[in-house]
C-alpha cells in the first residue's frame, strides 16, 4: 500500500480500497440475487397460495356460511367446491357418495385448493346465495335435515337437493342422462348462469342507479322498551345508505301497530338495512328503543333467479334461516304471492331490554 512520506494514503491506494470494498459488496449482491431467482417461484406460490386461502377465510366467515348449507350444523369445516357451499362433517360424507361431477368434497383447512376452485366458490357467493338456487322450492311437508339427524334423513334430502334437483326451479334443472361430463357442463352453465344474473341485472344502463325498489310494511311491534313514566311514543326508522324514511308515532302502546308502508330504493351495491325504533319526546332528543339488521340479500337473490315471478304460481322460493349471527325470531320465507314476491320478517330488536318488530317486505324490481 502506497503512502505519502507524511504517513497519509495516497489517492491511488484510496481508489484501490475503494474498488477493493465495492467489489466485496457487488459480489454479495449477485449472492443475494441468485438466492432471490432461486426461491422467487416459491415466493410467488407461497403468496399465491395465501392470497387464495385468505379468499377461502374471508367467504367462511361470512354469516350464512358459519352453518352447514344443508343442516345448520355450527363451524362447517368442510365445502363442495363445485356447487359452492359450506358443509359439516356428516354432510361432507353425503357429498362423497355423490359422483364427483355433481359434488367434489374439499376440507376448508387441510386440502390445497386451486385457484379455479376458490374462484368458483367466490363467485357462488356462499351459501344463502347457493340455497336461494337449490332450495327454491322446497314442497310442503319437506324440511331440511338438523344438526342432529339420522344418516338416512341427511342423505334423502341432500340427495334430493343436488343430484335429482328437486328444489331447483324448473327452467334450471337437468334432465339429460348423457355423459358426466355433459351433466357437468350443462349444470355448471345454468347454475352459473343464474347466480350471475343478479350481477348483470345490476348493471347501470345509462343514469340508472337502482335495482328495485323494497317496499318495507311495517306490521306492528311487542313488548317494546318503556323510555317514558310508564310507557313510550314509538316510531320506526328505515336507513339505506343515504335513505331514511320513518313511520307516524303511536302515542302511549308499547304494543303498537302500524301497518304502514315505507318505500326504499335499492342500489346496484346493497347491504343490510338499518332498523330503529324511537321514542318520540317533545322537549327533548328521542330516545333509542332498540335497532335491527334486515338482510335482503336472500329475497333479492330469490326473485332474480325466477325473473317473470308473474308466470309461476304461489310458492316459496327462498329462506333466510334463523342463526345466532342474526336476530331472526323464526326462519323467514320468501314466497310468490299472488305474482308478487313477498316475505314476513319477525326480528328481536337489539341492544334494548326487550321488544319485537315484525316486517312484510315485498320486492319490486326496476323492470316491473
Amino acid at each position: 500500500m502506497n503512502r505519502h512520506p507524511s504517513g497519509r494514503l495516497t489517492s491511488e491506494s484510496c481508489m484501490d480500497i475503494f474498488l477493493d470494498i465495492t467489489a466485496v459488496y457487488i459480489d454479495q449482491l449477485w449472492c443475494f440475487i441468485r438466492v432471490l431467482v432461486c426461491i422467487f417461484p416459491s415466493l410467488c406460490w407461497f403468496l399465491n397460495m395465501y392470497s387464495g386461502k385468505r379468499a377461502l377465510k374471508d367467504l367462511l366467515a361470512r354469516p350464512d356460511n358459519r352453518v352447514c348449507a344443508d343442516c345448520g350444523a355450527p363451524d362447517p369445516k368442510w365445502a363442495s367446491s363445485n356447487i359452492g357451499v359450506f358443509i359439516c362433517l356428516k354432510c361432507s360424507s353425503v357429498h362423497r357418495g355423490l359422483n364427483m361431477h355433481i359434488s367434489k368434497v374439499l376440507s376448508v383447512t387441510l386440502d390445497d385448493w386451486s385457484d379455479d376452485q376458490i374462484d368458483s366458490m367466490v363467485e357462488v357467493g356462499g351459501n344463502a346465495s347457493a340455497n336461494s338456487i337449490y332450495e327454491a322450492y322446497i314442497p310442503q311437508g319437506v324440511s331440511k335435515p338438523r344438526p342432529d339427524a339420522g344418516p338416512e334423513a341427511r342423505s334423502q334430502f341432500i340427495r334430493s337437493k343436488y343430484e335429482l334437483q328437486e328444489f331447483l326451479k324448473p327452467s334450471l334443472r337437468i334432465l339429460s342422462t348423457a355423459s358426466k361430463n355433459s351433466f357437468r357442463s350443462s349444470m355448471s352453465t345454468k347454475i352459473s348462469d343464474s347466480f350471475r344474473s343478479k350481477a348483470s341485472s345490476q348493471q347501470p344502463e345509462g343514469t340508472a342507479e337502482f335495482i328495485g325498489t323494497l317496499k318495507v310494511k311495517v306490521l306492528k311491534g311487542t313488548n317494546l322498551a318503556v323510555r317514558d313514566m310508564l310507557s313510550s311514543d314509538p316510531y320506526v326508522v328505515l336507513k339505506l345508505g343515504k335513505q331514511r324514511v320513518q313511520t307516524a308515532v303511536v302515542k302511549s302502546n308499547l304494543n303498537p301497530v302500524w301497518n304502514e308502508e315505507l318505500m326504499l330504493s335499492i342500489p346496484q351495491k346493497y347491504g343490510p338495512i338499518k332498523l330503529e325504533v324511537y321514542d318520540y319526546d317533545t322537549f327533548s332528543a328521542d330516545d333509542i328503543m332498540g335497532e335491527v339488521e334486515i338482510d335482503i340479500q336472500s329475497m333479492i337473490t330469490s326473485a332474480t333467479a325466477f325473473g317473470d315471478v308473474g308466470t309461476f304460481e304461489n310458492m316459496q322460493i327462498g329462506r333466510w334461516l334463523k342463526s345466532n349471527d342474526n336476530a331472526l325470531l323464526e326462519d323467514s320465507t320468501v314466497n310468490i304471492v299472488d305474482g308478487k314476491v313477498k316475505q314476513l320478517v319477525s326480528l328481536k330488536l337489539q341492544n334494548v331490554e326487550s321488544g319485537e318488530i315484525h316486517l312484510e317486505l315485498e320486492w319490486m324490481p326496476l323492470d316491473q
